[in-house]
């Protein structure tokens, strides 16, 4: 059940609304079903329709009119609740709309139990799944209802309803979702012929700068340069920011001036003080100049980064996941602006869907995702290019990740979360799809020999007993092998490559363990095959670490595939 909840100043109006049947068309048999008193005057009812509303209307004024006697009514003295069941429930009866009428306004504070000085109300119903509260809010003792947070306090009420009454469970918010366009700015986006009002795309744009820059005075200066959208900066005195607004060309108020939007108006999340806060601990890429040391490559960055978020979700605090989701959420953001156009709108719709999953009630704690956020600023000085490995390497554990982070907000009881992390996957898999299949069919086409195939068989059974049939009956299994096959050639031990793969993320998670496996063997093989006399090394190493076990450095699980990986980093 869904609560709306509305203030106005003319009662008469209200109830004339209620029981109109002529302009309102789904206004089929209005009626009341619940009173204050039980003993309203229903027009719905009566004989002489016009005279027992206006004596209906008279009753639900009498305190408003003493009160303003004194000076003491409010401006907005009428209170309006709408009441609506799902399309899926059964009709209730007026017994049942009455019962659930004098629950939410006892939980408002509009009317609360064993309170003879309630405030005066009716409940109508006009059609079979939904009703009408309308009341007065002074009091009987003529001081004015304490409704505050009704909102919040009717919809809690309605979500124990749904239980007991076997309704269906709508999904609730925290408070944390960013503002939907109002009616009025959808209607005007439609007369306008375009598809999205000027606070959803303003939302989108701002999103996309803040998860490519790399400082709060780098996104107002890209915010700045967005061709169509003006741009307002607000300093303090000493020259800080105190925060921005943003309004597109052309949309303009009857008085022809530009409609605004301050960040906080996008999105919770977008006032200027909690996007500085979000480039805590981000560091500036340096650039490339000759004779540097080449950097990683982007991708492999980003998509090793976001292999690790599942594990801190399962073992970090709260605030920590938090912060790794909300990073994660960057990450989707700026993906449609770096992939190839074909596959742009299936992006566009999962960072606009994991958006509403990015936000809880729980403070991020920001520093504790830099690696992720760095990674992510990295990509957009590598678009996708030559066969698209580098997105799909990262499309399938950005698959891994939302299901994470469905079941940690499902643990938290964040039902939009959950709903949005869903909706997420359906574009995520979609886009994985499309990204997937020419750097997959490439790597098929190399497929190894006969008796190399034989050998990588063997590998994946020593290392993966238990999912060995699964990667095996895979379409994707000559892919894995050519990918092994390449590693090989290059000086890695594909037994040894398989088993850091497979260590590295439960498989139990994968749509397609050898896809999944592939992705991460094309990774790790980039690093630097381990010399002969590191080889040696590890294999000593193996031996003392497992007395009595074959010296097969294959064999260590703990074992790290390249020389490289066990040097310290340097940054």
């Amino acid at each position: 059940m869904i609560a709306k909840i509305g203030s106005g100043k003319d009662t008469a109006g209200l109830i004339r609304y209620l029981f109109d049947t002529k302009k309102a068309t789904d206004h089929t048999d209005p009626h009341l079903v619940a009173s204050w008193d039980g003993f309203a005057p229903d027009p719905g009812r009566a004989d002489d329709f016009a005279a027992t509303k206006k004596r209906l209307v008279a009753d639900l004024d009498l305190h408003v009119k003493q009160a303003r006697q004194h000076g003491r009514a409010p401006e907005k003295h009428v209170w309006h609740c709408s009441i609506r069941a799902a399309t899926t429930d059964r009709h209730l009866s007026d017994e049942e709309w009455a019962d659930i009428a004098r629950r939410v306004v006892a939980a408002t504070g509009i009317a609360p139990d064993e309170d003879p000085d309630g405030c005066r109300w009716v409940a109508v119903r006009h059609a079979p799944d939904h009703i009408h509260i309308a009341a007065t809010k002074v009091r009987g003792d003529l001081r004015t209802a304490r409704h505050w947070n009704d909102y919040l306090t009717a919809d809690r009420e309605l979500a124990a309803v749904e239980k007991e009454y076997g309704l269906q469970q709508v999904v609730r918010g925290d408070r944390t979702a960013a503002k939907r366009p109002t009616r009025a700015e959808q209607e005007k986006a439609r007369r306008h012929g375009r598809q999205k009002t000027s606070r959803e795309q303003l939302r989108t744009t701002v999103r996309q700068l803040v998860s490519v820059a790399a400082s709060p005075e780098e996104f107002l200066h890209l915010l700045d340069g967005v061709e169509g959208v003006r741009v307002d900066v607000q300093r303090f005195p000493s020259g800080d920011v105190r925060g921005y607004k943003v309004a597109i060309e052309g949309d303009t108020n009857a008085a022809g001036q530009p409609i605004w939007f301050s960040g906080s108006q996008l999105a919770p999340d977008l006032s200027f003080p909690k996007i500085a806060e979000r480039f805590t601990g981000i560091d500036t890429p340096p650039a490339i100049g000759a004779g540097s040391r080449r950097r990683p490559n982007p991708w492999h960055q980003a998509t090793a980064a976001a292999e690790r978020i599942p594990d801190h979700l399962d073992r970090s605090n709260d605030t920590v996941a938090q912060a790794h989701i909300a990073a994660f959420a960057e990450a989707l953001d700026v993906l449609p602006l770096i992939a190839p156009a074909h596959q742009r709108a299936q992006l566009q719709q999962a960072a606009l869907a994991f958006e509403r999953a990015s936000r809880s009630r729980i403070r991020a704690q920001q520093d504790q995702a830099r690696a992720l956020r760095n990674a992510v600023r990295a990509l957009r000085t590598a678009p996708v290019t030559g066969d698209g490995s580098g997105l799909a390497m990262f499309l399938d554990m950005a698959v891994l990740v939302v299901i994470a982070a469905a079941r940690w907000h499902q643990a938290r009881r964040h039902d939009q979360q959950v709903a949005a992390a869903h909706q997420t996957l359906i574009h995520l898999q979609a886009a994985y799809e499309h990204a997937a299949a020419q750097p997959l069919a490439a790597l098929a086409q190399r497929t190894p020999p006969a008796r190399t195939m034989e050998r990588h068989v063997q590998h994946v059974r020593a290392v993966l007993p238990d999912h060995a049939d699964q990667v095996l009956d895979d379409p994707a299994w000559p892919a894995l092998a050519a990918a092994l096959t390449q590693a090989e050639t290059a000086g890695h031990d594909p037994r040894q490559l398989l088993q850091h793969a497979a260590d590295q993320r439960a498989l139990d998670d994968a749509r397609s363990a050898a896809r999944t496996l592939t992705w991460r063997i094309q990774r790790l093989s980039q690093r630097h095959a381990p010399s002969d006399r590191a080889r040696a090394a590890q294999a000593r190493t193996a031996a003392i670490a497992q007395p009595g076990q074959p010296a097969d450095p294959a064999l260590s699980r703990s074992h790290q595939p390249t020389a490289a990986a066990a040097r310290p980093r340097h940054r």
